[in-house]
Order: C-alpha cells, then structure tokens, then sequence
C-alpha cells in the first residue's frame, strides 16, 4: 500500500490547541522524524537542501500541520459547488500535474486541523442552497488520500456528508490507501474518483503514487463498500502502443469490478495538455522527463485562466476521445463518460 509519511514536520503553534493538531504532535513526537515549530503553514522556512532542486524534493516530503483560517470557499465549477478545506499539496510526483505551477512555492503538503470549523462553515452552504443539493470537492489542491492514515479527516467529512440530506462529498486520488473508508457511514454521499493511467504513464510520469494495479485493486474495494465511484482518465497520452494499453487498462477495471452493482458509475476523459510555464518548471524538476511537450504536435487553446494551453492536434484529440468512449461503453455499456477535455 502507498501512502506519504514524512522525513520533516512542522507545527502552528494554535494547531495543538485542536484534538487532531494534539494528537499528531504526540505521535511525531513518539517517532523519529524531526519536529519544528512554523508561526504560519504559509511560510514555511527552514527545509533543507542545498540546491532548488534538492530544496523541492525535501519539500514534498514535509508535513505542516497547521490551522486554516480563510473560511470562505473557492468555487470548484463544474464538478462541484464548492472546493472544502482539507490540505493543500501533494506528495506524488507527476510530472505533468497543474500543482508544478500553482503550489510552485510551497510544494510541502499542509494539513488543516480544525475540521469542525470548516463543517460548520459547509453546513452554512448546504443551507444557504436549499433545497438544491450542495456538492463540496475535497481533492482540488491536494490529495487527500496519501495520509489518510495519519489524520482520519477524510472519515471525518464523509461521515460528516453521510448526515446531510442536501450535502454531497467528492475527491480523486492516485492512492490505494483506502482500508480506513471501507466501513465509514457513507450513506452513499461520497464520490470517489480514482486517476487512472496506462502501466507506461503511471511507471514514467507518476512517481510516488500507487501503481496500476493497486489503484484498481482499491477502486474495487471502494465499489464493494457501496460508495459512487467514478475514474478520472488523465491525463490521456499519445505515444507507440498507446491504443492497445488504455484497453488493457479498461479491460483490467472490468475484471475487478464488471460484476459488481455500482450505481452511477462515471468516467471523466483528459487529454495532455501543458503550457509554457508549465513546460518550463516540468524541464527545470525532472530535466530527464519523458514527457513529450513537442509543440509541433500540439495546437493552442486559450485557457480559462488567460494562458495558452498546448493540447492535442483536432484530429488527434477525435481519434483519442471516440476510441476511449467506445471501449469504455464496450465494457461498462451503463456508465457515463462525463466529458472529454
């Protein structure tokens, strides 16, 4: 099973103060791994390495513990209503991911301890939308998933949307550590997404996260514990062979869960996309990347965010989508294939 326990931690000192601050202290403090003090989980200071390079790598393997003080939620359209606080930052390596650019600056993953706080604010969404359904995603900055183990949050917050009649949970993960959902009183308000990927994209282009079949194997156990599930295929990648892999990993899922009941299974489509920044920062971290950011093969798409994305040729990105929905339905003929971006 993967999961992310750190080298380094750091605490707020108003994060003692909340039951979960208090109680990770006093397990860090029984281990060997190193504790300091931070006075914001915004400005961590203090991380070593001698070079930018070993400085992010040590990063991504820090904890901040501290406590998230702006209640008000970003919007998180079109999955979800709002994005809830839970962390922010990763502790995969995939060399693609938008986090290269938006968390450039503070890679190390930070934890948020006054959960209560932030349900009490959600509740005040679910009640402001009444009697529309208010969904809340869990995963836009981070995934949660990777250190469930350490601070139960995410049982928390399922458990927590399990009681509402007009509030609905959401996250996508890269990891299978999954066991302490399993009996969690989901009440079938809880979508989890797992993001799936070809042997070859995960093997060259998602280190630190769990592997194909690990992942497949978790999703199952997802499935089987009644939760709404759904797969994230992101980001879809052209390269030899690439038809016959995305088969065989949509034949590989059908294996593990074809026979089981799920309801509303769903299936997001994505292709590669990057842009210029990101290509940059990608070159600059992983400088022996495989990833091909070749623009000759690419056309441009304005951006929602005013920057230029690189994505598929039209032709290219026609072939990728009907072929993926084709073998999708092939296999799942009552799933629904979202949308393809």
């Amino acid at each position: 099973m993967k999961r992310f326990d750190p080298d380094l931690v750091f605490f707020e000192p108003q994060s003692l103060d909340y039951p979960l601050g208090d109680q990770l202290y006093k397990y860090f403090e029984q281990s060997d791994i190193p504790i300091k003090m931070t006075t914001s989980h915004n400005r961590v200071t203090g991380i070593p390495g001698d070079t930018d390079a070993k400085k992010y790598r040590n990063a991504k393997r820090t904890l901040v513990v501290g406590v998230r003080k702006t209640l008000k939620f970003d919007t998180s359209k079109p999955s979800a209503e709002y994005a809830i606080p839970l962390a922010t930052g990763c502790a995969g390596h995939c060399h693609y991911c938008y986090l290269q650019t938006t968390l450039s600056s503070k890679p190390y993953i930070r934890v948020y301890v006054n959960l209560d706080e932030i349900l009490e604010k959600a509740q005040e969404y679910i009640e402001e939308r009444k009697p529309e359904i208010t969904t809340f995603e869990a995963a836009c900055t981070g995934d949660p998933v990777s250190f469930e183990h350490l601070t139960g949050a995410l049982r928390h917050y399922i458990e927590f949307m399990g009681q509402q009649s007009h509030g609905r949970l959401r996250f996508v993960t890269k990891y299978d550590n999954v066991d302490s959902l399993l009996d969690a009183d989901h009440r079938g308000h809880t979508r989890i997404r797992f993001s799936i990927n070809t042997s070859y994209v995960i093997r060259n282009f998602e280190p630190s996260t769990s592997a194909f079949e690990e992942r497949i194997e978790a999703a199952g156990k997802i499935a089987e514990a009644g939760y709404p599930l759904g797969f994230i295929m992101a980001p879809i990648i052209i390269y030899d062979g690439w038809k016959q892999d995305y088969l065989e990993l949509i034949q590989k899922l059908h294996e593990r869960i074809g026979t089981i009941d799920i309801v509303d299974l769903e299936f997001e489509l994505i292709q590669h996309r990057y842009t210029k920044v990101a290509k940059n920062t990608i070159m600059e971290r992983y400088p022996k990347t495989k990833l091909d950011m070749n623009e000759e093969n690419r056309q441009m798409k304005w951006g929602r965010y005013g920057r230029y994305k690189y994505v598929y040729k039209k032709e290219d990105a026609t072939d990728m989508e009907q072929y993926l929905r084709e073998q999708i339905l092939r296999y799942f003929p009552s799933a629904k294939v979202s949308y393809f971006v």
